[in-house]
């Protein structure tokens, strides 16, 4: 539901934008963009055909780019800061925090990189340089190295005194991590524990050892997962020596579940979730021609299938108006399974422990849809071509390809992951082309077998 307004707020605003650029009035426009969070003039951007993005990017706040350019795809980011001045470039990053820095650093031109370099002080360059030196995708390369921390043989007031000094906290800040004198984690310390006790209290007492801190090297899907499961707003990230480098923060987090999110969605179609809207006919042929053409290879494949059986085509017209109902359907069915699987990967639900009891549950799934389908599917081929035997082979053949879908799609996207290989990308392709191939072949093969025998 809250998705749908977000979707519909959009939709109202594209158009009272696209009005209003469409009038030449760019005082409408101007107070429009700037009434917006950085994440919506970023929504809207990528919402724009190249021509009206750039007269909007130009009407932005100088305050909000960096901000804005944190919230767009790689394209768009790559095309809003060819328009950009180096110092305007400088100018819009050098206030982001460390971590929005470094997923927007590698963007930058070289020459910029070294501008936004020394214009920091050298605290911040060392942390900077510190979280990209760690993979992309990883809880080193999400941190911010921006942290309070407290030392736990100190009483409340002396705390309370140390917050005020500093004047003021990071944003998400509903923990101080309470740390040893040689930096290692000893847990937190919630902000509402600390005003509601006596300024005499001493924080060993108010220390929270239950949170895990999570490992540098952890990778940015596990670390959505952890935030999920506990409903955190902070946490806390390590190295082997448990020694505290940063914390992560709730809205990486939901920057990281949405980026999933697109990609299983566009991946599963072929494409790049960073790909522009509106990107050059060129960039989009090249991203998308290859897996049209593994998806021609798939298809010439079935066809091959098919032509293996041209003489009882040939003797039973029928069979071609009913072979895409076989392949089809148990192309749906597999991917079905396939999206559950995918699912379960992502969230650790699924592996070699439980996979043999999962495809066990979803072969007996497919044998009792593949039957009842299959009897719907018998009984309208027997009234439409008053044929019992041909009834019998379509319903048999449903039977088999809802089997092979359920068995594709459970170990197809396991296979993949073993293989490195994205199952939300790879599988649909995969899925379906072994159920369009199966279809054909038990459909084909037992008519051949019934019907002309």
């Amino acid at each position: 539901m809250a998705e749908a307004v977000r979707h519909d707020k959009t939709a109202r605003q594209l158009r009272l934008l696209s009005d209003a650029l469409d009038s030449g009035r760019l005082g409408p426009v101007r107070r429009l963009v700037n009434t917006l969070a950085p994440a919506e003039i970023g929504n809207l951007l990528e919402s724009l055909p190249p021509g009206k993005r750039e007269v909007v990017w130009g009407l932005v706040d100088p305050e909000d780019d960096g901000e804005v350019l944190v919230h767009v795809g790689d394209e768009v980011r790559e095309s809003l800061l060819a328009d950009m001045d180096p110092d305007e470039i400088i100018a819009a990053v050098e206030d982001l925090d460390i971590d929005d820095l470094a997923d927007l650093v590698e963007d930058l031109p070289d020459t910029v990189i070294d501008e936004v370099l020394k214009s920091m002080d050298r605290e911040n360059r060392e942390r900077l340089e510190q979280v990209l030196s760690y993979p992309e995708d990883t809880a080193g390369r999400l941190m911010n190295p921006d942290v309070v921390t407290v030392r736990a043989d100190v009483n409340v007031d002396v705390v309370l005194r140390y917050l005020r000094l500093r004047g003021e906290l990071p944003d998400h800040t509903d923990h101080l991590f309470v740390v040893s004198r040689r930096h290692q984690y000893l847990g937190r310390l919630s902000l509402a524990a600390l005003v509601t006790h006596e300024d005499s209290t001493p924080i060993n007492r108010l220390i929270d050892d239950e949170q895990p801190a999570i490992d540098v090297g952890e990778s940015a899907e596990e670390v959505a997962r952890q935030f999920s499961d506990h409903d955190w707003v902070s946490a806390p990230v390590v190295d082997d020596n448990n020694i505290l480098l940063g914390r992560i923060t709730i809205d990486d987090v939901v920057d990281i579940i949405r980026s999933q999110a697109e990609h299983q969605a566009l991946g599963a179609a072929g494409l790049d979730e960073e790909e522009d809207l509106f990107s050059p006919i060129k960039r989009a042929v090249r991203g998308r021609v290859v897996w049209l053409g593994i998806n021609l290879c798939t298809a010439f494949l079935a066809a091959s299938v098919i032509g293996q059986f041209e003489v009882t085509l040939e003797k039973i017209v029928a069979l071609a108006v009913l072979m895409p109902i076989v392949a089809g359907v148990g192309g749906n069915a597999a991917v079905q399974v396939l999206t559950l699987m995918v699912r379960g990967l992502a969230l650790g639900q699924v592996g070699p422990s439980n996979a043999r009891i999962l495809l066990w549950k979803e072969m007996r799934v497919a044998l009792i849809n593949g039957t009842l389908i299959g009897v719907v599917v018998g009984i309208i081929a027997f009234l439409w071509f008053h044929s019992m035997l041909l009834s019998v082979v379509i319903t048999l053949a449903l039977i088999i390809n809802f089997c092979a879908a359920a068995l594709a799609g459970v170990l197809l996207p396991l296979m993949l992951k073993r293989m490195n290989v994205d199952p939300a990308v790879a599988g649909t392709v995969v899925v379906t082309a072994v159920t369009d191939v199966m279809g054909f072949f038990s459909f084909l093969g037992l008519a051949t077998l019934i019907l002309l025998h």
